[in-house]
């Protein structure tokens, strides 16, 4: 049986792409330099997988960004305020490419990025492509060629992947009214076609398509889209063969749609979705073939080969082995490099370690998979089998997962653990009272620079270079610069900085039971941000209070309120390699009572405002809206469980990214935090749309300027848009602040950003 990889994390196993991209923007290294790092982290890639055994090996998976940003780049797809930057530069590529993912200030040129937003339910963000009636299309940059060529030249076996034409319309934005994205398609096909023929004329045989889009709800419109595209590719591009690779989810009543469509193979998730294997084998046609994603791309458990096994073996006895590919479930692109560079038992036991496999070992399971399943494995090969039973069987036994008294704390809750004791209206006035702030009442999000001072800091203790009392007294002096600095802005309400955090969840994590970490085990979340998620293998507990002690350091050095800092149970469990043997509910019940007993540590010792982030409620939203109403119900009922404990006096904040509020807004309400902060700059205030036609009770602070763009925003420009929002929601519910944390920003983009938006908050205070 062919083994094929959907695609590999391009961002080298020692995040040598991400280093290279961060010295070519501060002007440290050249293009050149920057192309070479890129060039030689592909070339791994593809040489490991040759290694591997891998028969069929993707090119054009590597991105210097984002791969839909690279779609857009292909087809010609500038939006039209690029393009004085377009004529002024010359074309220059990386000039146009990432002042579309990061803005651009030169001179007086000043362009916003474009919005950026999660891909699916992962923490994976894309660039939203732009569409506007009449547009039109063209290949415009032939990297997507010129990588196959390259991967040829080195021997490579390879595989050619590109977005599909309608998933790439559909993650898009209309940003004209008066049309339809989907319209758009005819002007688009001829273009995916010449792409398609050139890359047949330089060699390929498969291309892979991706339409993730045919794992969600589809209205007839997309539909009959999916239908005309394909048949136009049978007509025009009949020479090349399609790999129609679908992911994240089952395809549903999409099923029949892409069986009937004329490609010779189809692509199918059976690590989210292996309950639809049944429904692929009874529908597929004749003449095509079926991919199995049967090693989970998006998560770090070893495979269980016996399972893989089944559904391999009863497709073979359904269609033949020589109709059955082999495969990870979805590109790799989710899965940390390489768990062999993880050496250092003290941080990733060895106990827990044997029970994981990071990308590089998922494509040796692809092929041990694809030997077992031949009619006669020889004994070396049936003893992988073997040994993988063993691992599978340590882990379900092990002491180390269950905690008794955790399972009984989360059997106890009743319903009056998830109230917060007195209505909004009533905690707002008792708030008021409290803490006396202006009208429009600015603050931000949570983290400030994590400058390579704090890094250096933080490195120097994990190696025991300098004692915890040296320690302690830098990030004293971090917390109170950053205290200094705000008090001088003349923020409203503070934050102390979260100097102490190497990440929003790691750290959390790593002062919980349950977890466990990793050296290397980073993966990508947007351009050169890199996150490490932890791991959690077992019941979850908190064994002492987190971070209590530099909340009120913080507070000791001023008079204005400074915000106790969480991360909600539901962000948590998101943003971490998640336990895959009990219900992710339970799992997050469990964080929920962690956080619960820190919102009681940190009331206690005087705070007055709190904030629980859950950035990642949206993002674990179930693609298809039949599994939306018992998600929420948990979600929201885990962070009720961790807030409601609070005073009513006690201000409760919460922050959320990239969410399309709309269909799920009755039970943003239902959380009934007192005040949500929102990432809207991007989108110029769109998102609020879903709180005003819902009449949102609560209060709301929509972030007036984008913090994952180097450009600093004006104060007129932060003025519009907070005039815009004040005409869909009144002032006295509204709060200033940025889109997100400011962690990845240096510090003087960031007092200059924050300052600008102190006056404008105040310029609209006083009828400026």
């Amino acid at each position: 049986m062919r083994t094929h990889n959907l695609g590999y994390p391009r961002i080298g196993s020692r995040r040598e792409l991400k280093v290279a991209c961060e010295n070519y923007w501060a002007g440290k290294i050249s293009i050149a330099e920057l192309l070479y790092a890129g060039k030689q982290v592909r070339q791994e890639n593809w040489k490991l997988q040759q290694e591997a055994g891998i028969d069929l090996i993707p090119t054009h998976d590597f991105s210097y960004y984002d791969q839909v940003l690279d779609t857009s780049l292909m087809l010609g797809n500038i939006p039209p305020r690029f393009l004085p930057l377009v004529q002024e530069e010359k074309k220059s590529f990386p000039t146009l490419y990432f002042a579309m993912a990061r803005g651009y200030q030169k001179g007086t040129m000043d362009i916003t990025a474009l919005e950026m937003t999660k891909w699916f339910d992962t923490n994976y963000h894309y660039l939203v492509p732009e569409f506007y009636k009449n547009q039109t299309f063209g290949f415009v940059c032939t990297d997507v060629v010129a990588e196959f060529v390259e991967a040829r030249q080195q021997r490579i076996n390879a595989k050619p992947v590109i977005l599909g034409p309608v998933s790439y319309l559909l993650l898009g934005k209309e940003k004209e009214t008066g049309f339809d994205r989907i319209s758009l398609l005819k002007t688009l096909l001829p273009v995916y076609a010449d792409i398609l023929n050139s890359l047949q004329k330089a060699g390929a045989i498969y291309v892979q398509l991706d339409e993730p889009c045919l794992a969600l709800d589809l209205e007839e419109p997309a539909k009959q889209a999916f239908r005309e595209a394909y048949h136009y590719f049978g007509r025009e591009c009949s020479a090349i063969k399609i790999l129609l690779a679908t992911y994240f989810g089952e395809l549903g009543e999409n099923l029949p749609l892409a069986c009937s469509l004329p490609v010779d193979t189809l692509h199918v998730d059976l690590a989210r979705a292996p309950e639809q294997l049944d429904d692929v084998l009874a529908q597929i046609p004749d003449a095509m073939s079926l991919s199995l994603g049967v090693v989970d791309g998006r998560n770090i458990w070893k495979n269980d080969y016996a399972k893989s096994l089944s559904a391999i073996n009863k497709a073979v006895k359904a269609v033949g082995d020589e109709r059955i590919w082999i495969a990870p479930s979805c590109s790799l692109l989710h899965s940390p490099c390489d768990l062999d560079l993880e050496t250092n038992e003290d941080v990733l036991p060895g106990k827990v370690k044997r029970w994981m496999s990071f990308a590089r070992q998922k494509l040796n399971e692809v092929v041990d998979l694809s030997k077992l399943s031949a009619s006669r494995p020889d004994k070396e090969t049936e003893n992988l089998l073997v040994a993988n039973r063993q691992v599978q069987q340590s882990r379900i036994s092990s002491v180390l997962i269950h905690d008794l008294s955790v399972q009984a704390r989360v059997a106890a809750i009743q319903d009056k653990d998830l109230e917060r004791g007195l209505p909004f209206c009533e905690r707002k006035k008792l708030q008021a009272a409290i803490l006396n702030l202006p009208l429009l009442p600015t603050t931000s999000i949570g983290s400030f620079p994590q400058t390579k001072d704090v890094r250096e800091a933080r490195a120097k203790f994990k190696k025991g270079t300098i004692s915890e009392k040296d320690y302690t007294e830098a990030i004293q002096k971090f917390t109170r610069e950053a205290i200094e600095v705000q008090e001088e802005i003349g923020l409203d309400v503070l934050v102390h900085g979260e100097f102490e955090r190497n990440d929003m969840v790691e750290y959390f994590g790593e002062q919980m039971n349950g977890f466990a970490f990793t050296q290397n085990g980073w993966v990508q979340s947007y351009g050169s941000r890199c996150v490490k998620p932890p791991v959690i293998y077992g019941d979850v507990s908190r064994p002492a209070s987190m971070t209590a002690e530099w909340i009120i350091y913080a507070q000791s050095l001023t008079s204005k309120p400074v915000k106790g800092m969480l991360t909600g149970p539901v962000t948590i469990l998101q943003w971490s390699f998640v336990r895959n043997d009990q219900p992710r509910s339970a799992t997050a019940l469990q964080i929920a009572l962690a956080i619960r007993d820190e919102v009681a540590d940190l009331e206690q010792s005087g705070v007055k405002i709190i904030q629980v982030d859950e950035p990642a409620i949206r993002e674990g939203l179930p693609l298809r809206k039949a599994g939306w109403a018992e998600y929420l119900e948990w979600a929201v009922k885990a962070f009720r469980l961790s807030v409601s404990s609070a005073q009513p006096q006690t201000q409760v904040h919460t922050h959320m990214c990239y969410s399309e509020f709309n269909d799920i807004i009755t039970s943003i309400a239902a959380m009934d935090a007192d005040v949500i902060t929102i990432e809207t700059s991007r989108s110029q205030m769109e998102l609020l749309d879903a709180f005003i036609n819902f009449k949102y009770p609560n209060d709301i602070g929509p972030g007036v300027y984008d913090i994952h763009s180097p450009r600093v925003p004006s104060v007129t420009e932060i003025e519009n848009l907070l005039q815009k929002a004040m005409t869909l929601i009144p002032a006295g519910q509204l709060w200033v602040n940025p889109d997100c944390g400011l962690k990845t920003r240096n510090w003087d983009e960031t007092v200059q950003s924050l300052k600008n938006m102190v006056q404008a908050a105040r310029n609209l205070r006083s009828g400026e």
